[in-house]
């Protein structure tokens, strides 16, 4: 059976991209790195979910000992003044993070939950996961997951899994928030 690294947003997303992983004979292992997600609430709550789900499924997790100050900081300072540019950069760092764990882990095959969302650059996606593999000598999963994005969303809301409204990152709160109606002063 063939290994796999999933990178874990959130617990309703691995939901269906697990199912399918394991259907297609993957033993998955996940992996939670997320330097992106504001809120510190936020942040814990996603994983609080993650853990029970993943115990609940019987995944093996692991989950970045970077702890979420320091890694909040990395991302800010990656993003810098290219805020423009901040998803094709977030893709980067959470998919390298996730390449260098399989890496350290002899696991040959990495992925993202990701790829589920009907809201991420798929393409974008797969075009980073590849450079990444070409650079560590793995191999990027892809898959069009997002075919599963309702079903998804079913299994999570079943499991009474937290569903939040925005990607994680700050821009992508205001952006919420702003389609809402509320105006932010900036």
């Amino acid at each position: 059976m063939r290994k796999i690294l999933l990178h874990i947003c959130c617990a309703p997303c691995l939901t269906y991209t697990l199912k399918k992983l394991r259907n297609n004979k993957f033993k998955v292992e996940g992996y939670f790195y997320n330097p992106n997600i504001h809120g510190f609430l936020e942040y814990k709550k996603r994983l609080i979910y993650l853990l029970k789900y993943s115990k609940k499924v019987k995944l093996p997790l692991s989950v970045s000992r970077e702890d979420y100050d320091n890694g909040l900081r990395k991302y800010f300072e990656f993003i810098g003044d290219h805020k423009d540019d901040r998803c094709p950069i977030c893709y980067w760092i959470r998919l390298e993070e996730t390449a260098k764990l399989a890496k350290k882990k002899k696991i040959k095959f990495f992925s993202t939950t990701l790829l589920i969302s009907p809201y991420q650059d798929q393409e974008l996606l797969k075009k980073i996961g590849g450079s990444i593999a070409k650079k560590y000598k793995l191999k990027f999963y892809y898959d069009d997951f997002k075919k599963g994005y309702r079903e998804s969303r079913r299994m999570a809301k079943k499991e009474g899994l937290y569903m939040q409204k925005y990607c994680g990152c700050i821009f992508s709160e205001f952006e919420k928030y702003e389609r809402c109606g509320v105006k932010a002063k900036r």
